[in-house]
Parts: C-alpha cells; structure tokens; sequence
C-alpha cells in the first residue's frame, strides 16, 4: 500500500497488471534482477507500481503519481517495492 498524505493506494500485481509492466519495463525476471542488485531505477519502480495500482483508485494521473512517489522518496517506497516483488515471485 502506497501512502500520499491521506491518500492510501493499494497494488496488487494481477496478470493483467503484470502484463502491461511487462510491455513497458521488459521482462520482471531481469527487473527483479535490476532490483536485486541495486540497479532499478526510479522511472521502473514508479512503472511498476502504476500498472499494480488496484481498481486505480487514486486521483492521480501518470504525471502526478510519479511526482507522489519521487516526493517520498526512494527509502519510503523500498519496503513497498520489495513486498510488491515478493508477491510477484511467490505467485500471491
């Protein structure tokens, strides 16, 4: 779950969700890899988590969402970036 003040969003990563990562950042096995090894950037993560918003319940268009997530910064979101890639690892 994503926090933006009073704004909470939550990400799932379905197949479709997945899907659309894929068609824009590649293959999530190597953004795994990049993620692993330190070399994921931001405009990945701020990918990632738009195309696993759920329901896409947020305010926010592309823009704004990646302004949201840049704001918080790298370590606030790292803790959602890596239990977002533990469920797309695990299946959940």
């Amino acid at each position: 779950m994503l926090h933006f003040g009073d704004d909470k969003i939550l990400l799932r990563p379905t197949f479709a969700a997945l899907v659309a990562a894929e068609e824009e950042l590649g293959p999530l096995f190597a953004l795994v890899e990049r993620a692993a090894s330190g070399q994921l950037k931001l405009s990945e993560m701020v990918a990632l988590f738009w195309h696993c918003r759920f329901e896409a319940q947020d305010k926010l268009d592309r823009n704004g969402f990646a302004e949201a997530v840049a704001e918080q910064g790298i370590a606030e979101n790292t803790p959602v970036l890596k239990i977002l890639l533990g469920q797309i690892l695990s299946g959940q």
